[in-house]
């Protein structure tokens, strides 16, 4: 598939555990009409198994969905802005604490330093 030509979407999942499987629904109708899915994970929900997902299965069926490898650090994530990488940045679920540290300008996670 030739991505040059497709709008490029960093999608990026924080830790609202209890409604990813949702969120996944919406990315796989992002990545089905040929947007390129550049997914994005906080480092609680690369590295967390929950009574909703095991971890690394979440991981699978991201990469799956999207064809692309998970970021999940900053230093994977801090070219996404300078190398304007994205057309789009999507964050759901997107929890409060997320939500502050974009408001107040904080860039500590691998979600916050993409927006």
């Amino acid at each position: 598939m030739n991505r040059e030509n497709l709008i490029n979407v960093a999608f990026a999942l924080t830790g609202s555990f209890c409604t990813i499987k949702e969120i996944l629904t919406e990315m796989k109708k992002l990545a089905d009409s040929n947007a390129n899915v550049i997914p994005i994970m906080s480092e609680a929900v690369y590295n967390t198994d929950t009574r909703f997902f095991v971890a690394e299965d979440l991981r699978k069926k991201i990469e799956a969905i999207t064809g692309n490898k998970i970021i999940h650090t900053i230093v994977e994530a801090e070219p996404i802005g300078p190398k304007m990488m994205a057309d789009l940045v999507i964050i759901a679920p997107c929890t409060g604490n997320t939500l502050n540290k974009i408001a107040s300008g904080i860039n500590d996670t691998p979600v916050t330093i993409v927006t």
